[in-house]
């Protein structure tokens, strides 16, 4: 049997790293216990942003600005990038971060509750980063499916919740069955959705990738 331990440290050997200023946003951002996606995440989306070349991106949940950095680094030249982040000291260091690796043309960050500001948006995006409180995607969902463009790429973050969602929800502590549940359920809405094929994949906490193949 594979050690998932070793095989992550094995698979992070090979990854060969980002910008200089996105690694020092990244250490800086770990060092202050801000959330940071994973470095197989990272990969991810780097892979992803090539093979899909999107031109307009939408994310939920901005935190520090990193992942709204990375994307737009390695996203097509001319891509326009919105975040959505609610929480002030977060938004405080984005804003400096995107200022500081000269992105702050290219990033359009909304500040307040996504669940208001998504039901604001006209869209269309070609790809939407899902990557705020787990608890709250499947309250996202029809919006964010809403300003998905046909042939758009949803991509969202944690969904296995560090394995936790493999359990029985009587098997996980009592303050965290909700979001369980919640998970579950954005998980079936995602798959069993007839406009969307959808995957999941073990990268980092867990990832689905959906594509939006009919109109909605």
């Amino acid at each position: 049997m594979i050690d998932k331990e070793r095989l992550n440290v094995f698979l992070t050997s090979f990854d060969r790293g980002n910008t200089p200023i996105l690694d020092q946003i990244e250490q800086e951002a770990l060092q202050g216990g801000e959330p940071i996606i994973r470095r197989q995440t990272q990969g991810l989306l780097r892979f992803l942003l090539a093979l899909h070349r999107p031109m307009s991106i939408l994310e939920v949940g901005c935190a520090v600005g990193f992942s709204a950095l990375l994307m737009s680094e390695y996203a097509p030249a001319g891509c326009r990038i919105t975040t959505i982040e609610k929480v002030e000291r977060r938004i405080a260091a984005a804003k400096a971060n995107f200022k500081r690796a000269g992105r702050e043309t290219a990033v359009t960050l909304l500040e307040g509750e996504a669940a208001d500001l998504l039901k604001e948006l006209a869209g269309p995006y070609d790809m939407i980063f899902m990557d705020a409180a787990k608890g709250q995607y499947l309250y996202f969902l029809p919006d964010v499916l809403r300003l998905l463009a046909p042939g758009g790429l949803l991509v969202s973050d944690n969904v296995l919740q560090d394995g936790d969602i493999l359990e029985s929800r009587f098997a996980v502590e009592r303050r965290d069955r909700t979001i369980h549940g919640r998970m579950r359920e954005y998980l079936f809405a995602l798959t069993h959705n007839k406009a969307l094929t959808t995957t999941i994949l073990p990268v980092g906490d867990g990832v689905t990738l959906s594509v939006r193949n009919d109109s909605l």
